[in-house]
């Protein structure tokens, strides 16, 4: 397997796109211009879940949703309260 070199300006390049990418989703997020509903599928990417963990949680009431017509939505921000409500504490977190 070949070697690659990474040089301090590499580094800073890097830092910079990344840096970029960050402030432009900040941007899209405070602007109201990312999704607010997602999709079954989109729901299982982001929290890494098989369709029946989401089913799971529809069914006991873990995770509001929405139905229009055959199409399920999950309004993010209870995503994001649902998680928030089940966060485990440490004591680290004190």
């Amino acid at each position: 397997m070949p070697t690659s070199i990474i040089t301090t300006d590499d580094l800073r390049e890097f830092k910079m796109e990344l840096l970029e990418e960050l402030r432009s989703i900040l941007s899209k997020q405070s602007s109201g211009t990312l999704k607010r509903y997602l999709k079954s599928s989109e729901v299982m990417d982001l929290l890494k879940i098989s369709p029946g963990t989401l089913q799971n949680f529809r069914i006991n009431g873990t995770l509001p949703y929405t139905k229009v017509g055959g199409i399920i939505y999950y309004d993010i921000q209870e995503i994001h309260r649902v998680m928030n409500e089940n966060r485990v504490r440490t004591n680290f977190d004190l």
